[in-house]
């Protein structure tokens, strides 16, 4: 197979626009991943790939990075590339030698406690809570508006495979509102009524995690059955979305290993 070593090839200009334009990703319903990690996690899973652009010699310098070669080569629509094209085609400026598009999962919502994110702005905040919601089993993510869009190349970065794991929606209020509706809502907030240890996440709950500087939005206030608050020593007022969110699944979790 021939090696691409255009930065203009219509492969790297797809790429750089599906990476671009959450319009393009919506369009697509694709998203780019890069790294060797993210790629292997990728396929491991059976995530659809739809376009993969990789430089043999740079991932050959390494044994996941030639495992990873190795499978690519048998693979359709896999093509060896300059490293100058994966710089081109990558959102890093240090990639790895590997970057790929695939197409959004469709996981379908499992039992467990459900996610918002309400108008989470932060990349690296909504990739911890994606990462999060993944290791603490949460059965479903829903990104509320105003979020930042989920399948954001940063985005994906942060979740370290995540994507592939934890069931994920971009929803408008009304869809949430009626997803939840047998559920008691919860909203994390620095004037909550009650410590978050203090619920009992053994029963069919939601948890609200809002924006960094603002707060909670109202249509999620209204939604909100309580608010909780993760009570802290000396004069910091408020942790990130990422740590907070994080700190209330894992006593969910932690509760629900417990009981059983």
């Amino acid at each position: 197979m021939a090696l691409i070593s255009s930065p203009a090839n219509h492969h790297v200009k797809w790429l750089c626009s599906l990476a671009e334009s959450a319009r393009h990703r919506r369009r697509e319903r694709s998203f780019v991943i890069e790294g060797v990690r993210l790629v292997t996690d990728a396929l491991t899973t059976g995530a659809e790939v739809r376009l993969v652009l990789y430089a043999p010699e740079q991932l050959a310098t390494t044994t996941a990075g030639t495992a990873l070669l190795n499978r690519l080569r048998h693979l359709p629509h896999c093509f060896p590339a300059t490293p100058a094209v994966i710089v081109a085609a990558a959102d890093t400026e240090q990639p790895q030698g590997v970057v790929a598009a695939v197409t959004w999962p469709e996981l379908p919502p499992r039992p467990g406690l459900r996610l918002v994110l309400d108008a989470i702005q932060d990349p690296g905040n909504v990739g911890t809570l994606l990462r999060s919601a993944a290791a603490a089993g949460v059965g479903l993510v829903m990104c509320a508006p105003g979020t930042v869009d989920p399948f954001n190349p940063k985005v994906a970065r942060a979740a370290m495979g995540a994507h592939f794991l934890v069931p994920l929606r971009v929803s408008p209020w009304e869809t949430i509102r009626a997803e939840l509706q047998s559920y008691t809502v919860y909203a994390a907030d620095s004037a909550g009524q009650q410590p978050y240890y203090a619920v009992d996440w053994r029963q069919p709950a939601a948890l609200i995690v809002g924006n960094e500087a603002h707060g909670l939005s109202e249509p999620a206030r209204a939604l909100a059955h309580q608010t909780i608050t993760i009570p802290m020593s000396g004069p910091i007022e408020s942790l990130n979305a990422g740590v907070a969110g994080s700190i209330i699944l894992f006593e969910a979790l932690r509760q629900q290993t417990v009981a059983h």
